[in-house]
């Protein structure tokens, strides 16, 4: 994408992944509104048919869409993504050509062994809603 980016890009992620939640807070804490949109595919009232997606889709790589409905995918939605929360020099490496083969190779490696890291901790607590479901024993 070499034109200026039509603000604000919406970014959909997975707010059950622990480590994708972490990076949102990050990316929350830095960008407004009006250059970051996030969505959460996790929840129960997200229908990824209205943006023309499966959640499988979405789960499989991280997707963003632009408000000219230009749509960035992996690698590039994470670089644009900091980017729109002012943080572009955080994720300059993923522009590098020499650095770019490897870390598209790291990406998809993450993409596949991320729906198995529901063990880490996640940052909003250990008590998740899952399924529909949450674990009320703990709270107490």
């Amino acid at each position: 994408m070499n034109t200026r980016p039509a603000w604000p890009l919406t970014l959909y992620y997975d707010g059950d992944c622990p480590l994708c939640a972490r990076e949102i807070q990050t990316l929350r804490r830095h960008a407004s509104v009006q250059r970051l949109c996030l969505v959460d595919i996790s929840l129960s009232d997200f229908h990824p048919e209205s943006i023309g997606h499966t959640r499988q889709d979405l789960q499989d790589r991280l997707h963003a869409r632009f408000a000219d409905g230009q749509w960035v995918t992996g690698l590039d939605a994470t670089l644009w993504s900091w980017r729109a929360a002012g943080l572009g020099h955080w994720a300059a490496p993923l522009t590098w050509p020499a650095l770019r083969p490897l870390l598209e190779l790291a990406y998809r490696l993450f993409c596949r062994l991320r729906p198995h890291l529901d063990w880490l901790p996640h940052p909003d607590g250990s008590q998740r809603c899952r399924k529909q479901q949450c674990d009320s024993t703990s709270a107490h």
